[in-house]
């Protein structure tokens, strides 16, 4: 297994959240808000309200960047502080790719480091599995969280690191 890391993104007081993007569910006319802002600990929080009005659902926050070579490595790891819900870490190989590769992780409430295994990211476009086979792992240029679990509700999730391993 691999020893070496890599930091795609180390969220702080002095981190550039212009490399961040929200996407809300209002591209297909929902109503859903998400936001990220720093806190005073200098982590990303990812925060808002995932509304079904007008067959919304779903909020996202994403950060794309030049392609990496990632294939010395093997899976992600994020440490974040959820909310008791799930949320779906997505990755793609290039920010042009029109699918994306998902994992669904489940939040405690507490400090988590979550480390999900290339192999375990499945590729879906627009929520719907492809049949197409799991993240190669050979390069990658974006990564993403989203909240869309079927439901109405309010969310706040809590971001120290994002690192390949």
């Amino acid at each position: 297994m691999s020893q070496v890391s890599l930091t795609l993104f180390q969220f702080s007081e002095q981190a550039d959240l212009s490399a961040w993007r929200i996407v809300n569910d209002g591209v297909m006319g929902g109503l859903s808000e998400g936001k990220i802002s720093l806190n005073e600990n200098g982590h990303g929080v990812f925060t808002g309200f995932v509304s079904l009005e007008n067959n919304g659902g779903f909020t996202m926050i994403q950060h794309a960047f030049k392609p990496v070579e990632v294939a010395e490595f093997n899976s992600l790891e994020i440490r974040l502080k959820g909310d008791g819900k799930k949320y779906q870490v997505r990755v793609k190989s290039s920010p042009a790719q029109y699918y994306n590769y998902s994992h669904l992780v489940s939040t405690t409430g507490n400090w988590q480091t979550i480390r999900i295994p290339f192999s375990e990211f499945l590729p879906q476009f627009r929520g719907r599995k492809l049949s197409k086979a799991p993240y190669p792992g050979e390069q990658m240029g974006e990564v993403a969280i989203l909240i869309g679990n079927k439901k109405a509700e309010s969310f706040r999730i809590e971001i120290d690191e994002i690192t390949l391993k």
